[in-house]
């Protein structure tokens, strides 16, 4: 029975060995031209080696909750249009509804400044 495995094992060290090759291979072919900004430390659009506790801006968190909203509405867009025939009128009044909903947050986002950045 373990036989039945062995084509699964020789697949995972192949696509093991190809990742160490190719990892090796660009650390010897690589260039190697470092400099101070290179070595120095990135933090995302901040000034480096700043206080730990800087509270972030709200927008971000904004941002990012938009983005999720948004992302969600396309997710249900896809299987919603595909079906959209075998739904009839109730099935697009309810998506109708749920547009509506995201377009009012979006809204009241918009009004509250959260996609402006100054």
């Amino acid at each position: 029975m373990l036989e039945n495995y062995f084509p699964i094992l020789v697949f995972l060290a192949m696509a093991g060995g190809m990742a160490v090759f190719m990892q090796g291979l660009s650390f010897v072919l690589g260039p190697r031209k470092p400099d101070a900004k290179k070595r120095a430390q990135y933090e995302c659009g901040f000034a480096p080696l700043t206080a730990v506790r800087v509270p972030f801006d709200v927008r971000f968190y904004l941002l990012a909750i938009l983005f999720v909203v948004f992302d969600i509405e396309a997710a249900f867009l896809f299987p919603w249009a595909v079906a959209f025939k075998q739904l009839g009128w109730i099935g697009f009044v309810e998506m109708m509804l749920f547009l509506l909903v995201l377009l009012v947050g979006y809204a009241y986002v918009w009004k509250k400044g959260a996609l402006e950045w100054d």
